[in-house]
């Protein structure tokens, strides 16, 4: 029970909607455009600057996020604008942590069937704690401590994907890799290296499954199950929304992730997105997990006959996807969901394979960048775990701030 006062948003925030299509978004756009995923998309024009909170007004299954920000955005026509009245009397960043805390009740109380949304006359009447603005900021002030945290670890999460892709055009595309200068060049290709297909150096693939939100008689076997939307926020220390499921036996265990493997989504990206995104999996990664994991169905679960290339081929994948060779094999169907021609792709695609050494080398610094990411992404989860525990405790005023 909170010891503040209880306010309804009505008399504290002017609520307002974006104007744009989500299909607006630019990758690589110079501002946030705030949609209803999960994930801030980019683009190259601004409708809005001011300090605000973005709210998703709709979600499949009524996972709501909402975000502060302060400066020059764009947002989507379900996307809800909140601003504050009075700045002397609510905190807007106060007010992020307090609808964040109220999000899971929005969720109970939001409509439709196939899709979740939330309505203007639910947020209008809904209730926070409004404690003394001084409260308000020192709160404020605690809890972003812990984002600003987080922020600075996906900075150096990001730096370190981009060292990895540098190293990888500077070794295997510019061919300047350790020992280049001693090494003939015949046809374009170093001598001791070969092109292959695809399905030449995959020993096992399968689709991923789903299973049951509960165990039944058949799908008694629990296990997590890693979406293409989870993969990015895998990498930056989120893998708090990973779905619990159960499954048939053996198809949990013909779909077992080890390490090695790499998981590829092949169906339901966005049209801005496209598909494609890659995960490569660890042991360091499995063990932030209390069960099996396995990919979904929308993903495939690629498993190399010589596990050494794995580190070289996830990073390949990546750098595929960034230069349009991904997209090649894409399906656009009239409806917003893409497919992929996954077999054309395993048959048609080449890679260019190193040799041993080259591999073994490459290895060492790739292995060394990868844990160093994960290490990060475990500390985004742990940051952002303590706030979490911390922000009821705060908003309701069971915690004292000083």
């Amino acid at each position: 029970m909170s010891k503040w006062q209880q306010v309804k948003l009505n008399d504290i925030v002017y609520i307002k909607t974006g104007k744009l299509d989500s299909n607006a978004a630019e990758a690589n756009g110079i501002y946030p455009f705030f949609t209803c995923d999960p994930q801030t998309l980019r683009i190259n024009s601004w409708a809005y600057d001011q300090e605000a909170v973005l709210l998703a007004g709709n979600n499949a299954s009524g996972n709501y996020t909402a975000k502060y920000y302060n400066g020059k955005f764009n947002a989507y026509q379900r996307t809800y604008i909140i601003c504050s009245k009075n700045e002397n009397n609510l905190s807007t960043r106060f007010f992020a942590y307090a609808l964040n805390l109220n999000l899971q009740y929005l969720k109970t109380i939001s409509s439709g069937a196939t899709t979740k949304f939330l309505t203007l006359s639910m947020l209008n009447n809904l209730s926070i704690p409004l404690p003394p603005i001084e409260v308000q900021r020192k709160i404020a002030d605690v809890l972003s401590a812990y984002d600003d945290l987080i922020e600075n670890n996906r900075k150096q999460i990001k730096l370190l994907e981009e060292a990895a892709q540098r190293l990888y055009k500077e070794w295997f595309i510019d061919l300047r890799f350790s020992g280049h200068e001693n090494t003939p060049i015949t046809d374009g290709i170093p001598e001791g290296w070969e092109r292959k297909k695809l399905c030449d150096i995959i020993e096992y693939e399968i689709g991923g499954g789903w299973g049951s939100d509960s165990p039944t008689n058949t799908e008694d076997e629990a296990g997590y199950v890693i979406r293409g939307t989870d993969i990015n926020g895998i990498t930056n220390g989120d893998i708090s929304t990973i779905p619990f499921r159960y499954h048939v036996k053996s198809n949990l265990s013909s779909r077992m992730l080890i390490h090695g493997d790499i998981i590829f989504e092949v169906s339901g990206g966005s049209r801005t997105e496209g598909v494609g995104k890659t995960l490569l999996v660890t042991d360091q990664l499995l063990s932030r997990f209390y069960a099996p994991v396995i990919c979904a169905s929308f993903c495939k679960l690629i498993r190399l006959n010589n596990s050494d290339l794995s580190y070289y081929l996830a990073v390949s994948l990546k750098h595929w996807r960034e230069i349009g060779r991904i997209g090649e094999f894409e399906k656009k169907s009239a409806s917003s969901i893409i497919n992929y021609r996954w077999k054309d792709f395993l048959n048609q695609q080449k890679v260019l394979i190193p040799s041993e050494k080259i591999i073994e080398k490459y290895n060492d610094i790739e292995m060394s960048i990868y844990n160093k990411i994960i290490t990060f992404s475990i500390m985004i989860e742990e940051a952002r775990l303590t706030r979490d525990r911390l922000l009821p405790k705060l908003i309701t005023g069971e915690l004292e701030v000083k």
